[in-house]
């Protein structure tokens, strides 16, 4: 080989490597998987909690998240992915991230479904850089998953977070200080 040949061979080789690394899953089948599980989640939501079917009419829209894992030992955090519906399309693909410090231990995962219940929540929502959940949102069950409040239904809350299905080991479920940011899955 000649000394031109080995440079082209090593330049080719490192662009290829450059390349593939760069790779944003554009293409991918990511959305259509997060779509499948945001289908079922929503599914067994309607079925479990009936009245969910009814915060879903009045939303101006819905962010679906089929599976939060949150782990910790003294140091924690959650991750998970989904996607944003009006209406019965997706618009836009969300991923759901957070950390905290304190008196810790275990890991769970859930699924969480964020009810934007006014235009202006939903357009606050989708124009902003990554925004976080705070103590503006309205828990419509209780950790353990149990029953919907039927206050909730009539409620003004501009969101209204549903947290279920609940396994694992660690107390307490909660979306407070969760930054969700738009992604191209």
């Amino acid at each position: 080989m000649t000394l031109l040949n080995r440079r082209s061979f090593a330049l080719s080789a490192l662009a290829t490597t450059t390349l593939s690394a760069c790779g944003n899953g554009i293409g991918g089948n990511g959305a259509a998987v997060i779509d499948s599980r945001v289908d079922s989640t929503l599914n067994f939501m309607y079925n479990n909690y009936p009245g969910t079917r009814d915060l879903s009419f009045k939303a101006s829209g819905m962010l679906v998240m089929p599976v939060v894992t949150e782990a910790g030992l003294g140091f924690g955090g959650s991750f998970g992915r989904g996607a944003l519906r009006i209406g019965s399309s997706t618009v836009d693909y969300y991923s759901a991230t957070s950390g905290s410090a304190g008196l810790q231990i275990g890991a769970q995962q859930y699924s969480t479904v964020l009810f934007f219940m006014t235009q202006d929540a939903l357009t606050d929502f989708r124009r902003a850089n990554g925004w976080a959940a705070g103590a503006d949102i309205e828990y419509a069950l209780q950790d353990r998953g149990e029953t919907l409040r039927a206050e909730t239904t009539t409620s003004l809350a501009p969101v209204i977070a549903v947290v279920f299905a609940q396994a694992g080991f660690r107390a307490g479920a909660t979306i407070e200080g969760t930054k969700y940011t738009r992604i191209i899955p």
